[in-house]
């Protein structure tokens, strides 16, 4: 079944929303497109673990092996340890059952609050799952201009930036601890 669903899978990325509600066993459906998006070498395996700014990721298994031989190189230095130790131990390598549901580890779970109600988002090449009043709280304040750090037409016309061809485009860094999402622009020296 899943050899069909990756033939016609090329150029995927992830998109949209949807909320799901976890089970008694801490499972949720992950919705059908995504599913089809995580099929490589005919198989629905991934990896689930920590994201960013609060929330967890699900990977295809190639993406994470890139950041896998990207980390290699690095892996000696010291200021990484404590980011690798955290990131490396959540990771947690799953697939579906034939339902379509996904098992959230205990630990996963626990860490970033998911209670009943989630949400369910494709970002580009991965899958992010945030405690629904999260979600809906950080849309709520970046469509409403509540926060400081940035309004949406701001991080909009700075995202789109990022597409220039140009060596002019600015550069960004993440200025909340808490949301990546965030951006200001880096000044030059």
């Amino acid at each position: 079944m899943w050899k069909n669903v990756e033939m016609h899978m090329s150029g995927f990325f992830f998109s949209g929303s949807s909320v799901a509600k976890l089970d008694d066993k801490g499972r949720f459906v992950l919705p059908q497109s995504m599913r089809y998006g995580l099929v490589e070498g005919g198989k629905c395996e991934f990896v689930i673990g920590l994201g960013l700014g609060g929330c967890l990721a699900i990977y295809r298994k190639s993406v994470i092996d890139k950041i896998v031989a990207k980390f290699q190189q690095n892996q000696h230095v010291a200021k990484f340890q404590k980011f690798f130790t955290l990131f490396f131990s959540t990771l947690h390598q799953t697939e579906c059952d034939k339902l379509g549901r996904v098992a959230i580890p205990a630990t996963l779970k626990s860490a970033i609050g998911i209670q009943r109600e989630m949400v369910v988002a494709g970002v580009m090449d991965k899958i992010e799952l945030w405690p629904k009043e999260v979600y809906d709280r950080n849309l709520r304040s970046l469509l409403e201009g509540a926060l400081s750090e940035m309004s949406l037409a701001k991080m909009t016309e700075e995202a789109f930036a990022l597409l220039q061809d140009s060596e002019e485009a600015p550069k960004t860094e993440a200025t909340s601890e808490l949301n990546p999402l965030y951006f200001a622009t880096a000044s030059k020296a």
